[in-house]
């Protein structure tokens, strides 16, 4: 079976998180910068199967699109182009940022940890991929 993945997409860096090859638990991979997240991907996937991607759909409280909408729908157009055979679910992300800093305040980690720079994003990636899981797969982890 191949791997699941989600990618909270950000105009300076992109949290990356995966399953396990039976699609059981989800854990952070990686932040990456955005310039470099086309190349990122072709290295893994020529070295992992993955099934399929999940990609974080910003939206305000009101459903309407926000400043970072385009650029999203603009990574996922040239996904869809750059890997046509990979299936790319858009969730909404609403939130997400919010409930990783929850889980960063609440880890225990030591202040400086906590600043890591991408530390948001790789825990943003795992809860979008966590909640795909849950309410798409029926999945419990």
């Amino acid at each position: 079976m191949a791997r699941l993945m989600a990618i909270d997409y950000g105009k300076k860096r992109c949290g990356i998180a995966v399953t396990d090859e039976l699609q059981l638990i989800a854990t952070a991979l990686d932040t990456v910068e955005t310039s470099q997240l086309m190349e990122y991907l072709k290295r893994y996937f020529t070295k992992n199967a993955v099934e399929k991607l999940v990609v974080g759909e910003p939206s305000n409280l009101n459903g309407t699109a926000t400043h970072a909408s385009q650029p999203v729908k603009a990574f996922v157009q040239l996904m869809t182009t750059t890997f046509p055979q990979l299936p790319i679910v858009m969730i909404d992300e609403r939130f997400t940022s919010k409930m990783a800093a929850q889980v960063v305040a609440n880890s225990g980690m030591r202040k400086k940890q906590r600043q890591e720079k991408g530390l948001l994003d790789q825990i943003s990636a795992v809860i979008l991929l966590q909640d795909y899981m849950i309410r798409v797969e029926n999945k419990i982890i």
